[in-house]
């Protein structure tokens, strides 16, 4: 009975991230459209600000309730599962084109954040002055794509939305109704990361999981699922600009904003994390540049790849470090 309360904790908590990052997300993507951002500044800020909102929800939340390896294992295994499950579902959906901007201005960025939040780890501790750096570079890396996008309110712009919403619908819609959707958003992640919190926890506590394992697979899934929904939708559609700059803008979301505003209300000091865990995640990046400055795409078969890279790092933690707790 105990066990079937914390599943309920975690698919209620799952369900509540899930609506309260949709309700963010389209209500500010809807407030973008009405200042005529295209959908690719949209993909790398406003919505992967919005489907990273539940990491940064769920991370602060382990760390103040004392589990810094779980709020440092949802980062590091969500950016795992942005890169190795959802791009590759995604490509192996529909061939993925990728523009000459994100290659040579957004990729070098995630890859700068990756290696930078790596090394701050290597003393087991992000403090809260190294918190701060990368919550301001956060803020300096969305001032930087809104004051590139194109803002000017033109029937080409608005286009990019059609398959999402109507855009003349949304550019009628108040604007305190905007705001008043991404605020209900916004309470939908907040508690949905507590009650997600309490059952991933008690399940851990409950099988001898490592916290940590807890954290990188069922946990970062969990919240990474805004990601994966919006892109297995948008691939179908063959809108790769929304996922590729989704997938890419959440990851470096994670790393500076997630990472800074949790180690910036709290330092996150941790022994827990396997450096084994921070290699995947820049190998599974440095991979992804090279597939994407290739050819400019991601391919099938290199979606294919993506997939087994992940679901071979899902089955090394398992064997390496589930079996023998349970053991």
């Amino acid at each position: 009975m105990p066990v079937l309360i914390d599943v309920f904790f975690l698919l209620i908590g799952l369900t509540a991230l899930y609506l309260g990052a949709e309700w963010l997300v389209n209500g500010a993507a809807k407030l973008a459209v009405k200042y005529g951002i295209s959908s690719l500044v949209v993909g790398l800020t406003v919505v992967a600000f919005g489907t990273s909102a539940p990491e940064l929800f769920v991370s602060i939340g382990f760390n103040q309730g004392g589990f810094p390896e779980m709020a440092l294992g949802n980062v590091i295994g969500s950016n795992i599962c942005n890169i190795g499950l959802v791009l590759g579902m995604s490509a192996f959906i529909c061939i993925l084109r990728v523009k000459s901007e994100l290659l040579l201005r957004d990729l070098p960025i995630l890859l700068v954040a990756t290696l930078v939040f790596s090394w701050m780890l290597m003393n087991g501790m992000v403090s809260r002055v190294e918190g701060i750096l990368l919550f301001l570079t956060a803020v300096a890396y969305t001032v930087f794509q809104l004051f590139l996008a194109k803002k000017i309110k033109n029937p080409k712009v608005l286009e990019e939305f059609e398959s999402e919403f109507d855009p003349k619908e949304a550019m009628a819609e108040p604007i305190w109704k905007l705001v008043v959707l991404i605020l209900i958003g916004l309470v939908g992640l907040y508690f949905g990361a507590e009650w997600l919190e309490r059952g991933g926890v008690s399940l851990a506590k409950r099988f001898g999981v490592p916290e940590a394992v807890i954290s990188l697979t069922l946990i970062a899934f969990s919240t990474s699922v805004p990601e994966l929904a919006t892109s297995i939708v948008a691939s179908l559609k063959k809108e790769g600009d929304i996922i590729t700059g989704n997938v890419i803008g959440s990851c470096i979301f994670n790393l500076l904003c997630v990472i800074g505003v949790t180690a910036g209300i709290k330092p996150i000091a941790s022994s827990g994390m396997e450096m084994v865990d921070l290699y995947v995640m820049t190998g599974l990046t440095l991979l992804l540049m090279l597939i994407m400055f290739t050819g400019k795409r991601i391919s099938r078969w290199e979606g294919a790849v993506l997939l087994l890279a992940y679901f071979g790092y899902t089955a090394f933690l398992f064997i390496t470090r589930v079996a023998p707790a349970a053991a």
